[in-house]
């Protein structure tokens, strides 16, 4: 839900900065003019459509872009509030959307895996649950949930499948979550910018993917921008794409059905 060419700022305290007060006033306006863009993703040798990831945005412009609202949500733990928000408007939009249109990609704050509506089998996104992949993110580490694979066992009983999100981002999210856990591996931007100028990376995306398809797991090229990525991952073994090569994030949707 956060988009990947969006920056994250940390929101800091300061002699100018907003009060505690004027912070929450800031999130509670996002959160009342929440919208979500969707940007596809595709089968890799083919481009044809097979989902969607959905983006957070806000009409508000009180904090300017997503890492600045989940800066916001964070600092005033109100991180549970907003990815049910966020949920709650994409199950409206998943059940008002032909099937055609393929599995919807959702990211999982690591907090959110704390609360117990995630799970609820009357939450607005357990009612499409067949048509939602839950993408587990996590800005530092995945190392603190202990009890992860189990709430990841608990979420594809409900109907859910379940990605590891920027795989290569720096954290060792493989160590607590494997593809026999998950349906899907996501490749951080940083693995496929500029694929074709460096072997290191080629090698360790065809790694994981020969990984992968043992397990049954599929993996998705993410940020990709340029037709040499797109080939690239095709060719070490990626089965799907997603970036601004494909289309850019649109409401709802970037392409027509």
């Amino acid at each position: 839900m956060y988009d990947e060419r969006v920056p994250s700022e940390r929101v800091h305290s300061s002699s100018d900065a907003s009060t505690l007060r004027d912070l929450e006033d800031k999130l509670n306006r996002c959160l009342a003019t929440l919208a979500m863009h969707f940007q596809p993703i595709v089968h890799a040798t083919t481009r044809a459509r097979f989902g969607y990831e959905a983006l957070l945005r806000s009409t508000d412009t009180a904090l300017p872009h997503p890492g600045a609202v989940l800066d916001a949500a964070e600092r005033l733990e109100r991180v549970s509030a907003l990815g049910r928000a966020i949920r709650a408007h994409v199950a409206k939009v998943i059940a008002a959307t032909p099937a055609e249109r393929g599995l919807f990609f959702v990211n999982l704050h690591l907090l959110d895996l704390s609360d117990k509506q995630l799970t609820s089998t009357f939450a607005p996104l357990s009612k499409v649950a067949s048509r939602v992949c839950l993408e587990i993110t996590e800005r530092s580490s995945l190392s603190g949930a202990s009890d992860l694979r189990y709430r990841v066992a608990e979420l594809r009983e409900l109907g859910f499948r379940v990605a590891i999100d920027d795989l290569g981002s720096g954290h060792a999210r493989m160590g607590t979550l494997s593809p026999v856990d998950t349906d899907f591996v996501k490749l951080d931007m940083s693995l496929v910018r500029d694929l074709g100028k460096y072997p290191v990376k080629q090698q360790l995306i065809r790694s994981i993917a020969a990984l992968c398809r043992d397990q049954g797991a599929k993996v998705i090229g993410e940020g990709v921008e340029t037709e040499t990525e797109a080939r690239l991952l095709v060719e070490l073994g990626c089965d799907l794409l997603q970036g601004y090569l494909i289309a850019r994030p649109a409401p709802p949707f970037a392409d027509p059905l």
